[in-house]
């Protein structure tokens, strides 16, 4: 047996929470055709046109490599567009296209139905407390994460 009852981790219920907003999300964006991690970075590059795959990575919470392939995927459906930056050659702006924003919009819609629902289940000062509580406990496992250990120095 372990030193910790899984009904004693706080992880367990803050992934089970995790878990049902990611099957209820999935199930609402399913008819707007895209997937959760697609609606996140169509919503992200709607509040932030031109933004870098980079820091699109860092707001959705994926590595690069996993973002550029999922920006492909959105730009050969024709719902994202990439140029150039002005003066850094090398960063592509994103921004999304006009089907791409039709998309969004519907997706959105979708979403915040399921995000509603949830929230109608708390009183204002229940919601208010889990809020607190949530982002209290992201930091403290911020806290606690393990270092990585960095290479050695060539």
């Amino acid at each position: 047996m372990t030193s910790l009852h899984s009904s004693e981790r706080v992880g367990s219920y803050v992934k089970r929470a995790e878990q049902a907003l990611q099957t209820a999300k999935h199930a609402a964006l399913k008819p707007a055709g895209v997937t959760v991690p697609q609606y996140a970075a169509l919503l992200f590059l709607d509040e932030n046109p031109g933004i870098s795959a980079a820091a699109l990575a860092r707001l959705c919470g994926v590595t690069p490599p996993t973002m550029n392939a999922l920006l492909t995927n959105l730009q050969e459906r024709g719902l994202i567009e990439r140029t150039p930056h002005a003066w850094h050659k090398n960063i592509l702006e994103t921004r999304l296209t006009e089907a791409g924003a039709a998309v969004m919009r519907d997706a959105d819609a979708r979403a915040v139905r399921v995000e509603q629902a949830v929230a109608e289940g708390f009183t204002d000062a229940e919601r208010a407390t889990l809020e607190q509580l949530l982002t209290r406990c992201a930091e403290l496992y911020d806290a606690v994460r393990p270092e990585t250990p960095t290479a050695p120095k060539k």
